[in-house]
């Protein structure tokens, strides 16, 4: 029987950057269905709801309006359901007290949006080599 590919959840209220992230993960050949959420209490609402599958890892932005990305990362990893889902920042942010505080609060890891596209490639390609070869928790 075939198991079906769990889902990547991108948190992302940013069109462009959602779209460049679609694009990203296109390129580099990740199979995993991408299921985008506008803010985290859309995200929440996909991750509570009954029959959605859940997703192997959360890409996360910080700048969001409704509820940011710290807010999200409390709630996620406050949960006993929901907490063991890597969730990776992704933001433009150089402010090393956001790196601080999504470590602080669980996240797996921080990674830079680039504007330079092939860069953010770059960076994509090897997030997905190092999640790809990881033991994720069930």
């Amino acid at each position: 029987m075939h198991t079906p590919v769990p889902p990547i959840l991108l948190v992302e209220d940013d069109e462009v950057d959602a779209m460049t992230v679609k694009r990203a993960l296109r390129t580099i050949e990740v199979d995993n269905p991408l299921v985008h959420a506008e803010h985290g209490e859309a995200a929440l609402a996909y991750l509570e709801a009954t029959g959605n599958p859940p997703p192997c890892i959360i890409l996360l932005d910080l700048n969001m309006p409704v509820m940011n990305g710290l807010e999200f990362l409390q709630h996620v990893k406050h949960h006993p359901h929901l907490r063991r889902i890597p969730v990776v920042v992704l933001s433009t942010s150089e402010e090393q007290q956001d790196r601080d505080a999504s470590f602080d609060l669980g996240a797996a890891g921080f990674l830079p949006k680039c504007r330079d596209y092939s860069r953010f490639i770059d960076i994509m390609r090897t997030w997905d080599q190092y999640w790809t070869c990881s033991d994720l928790p069930v």
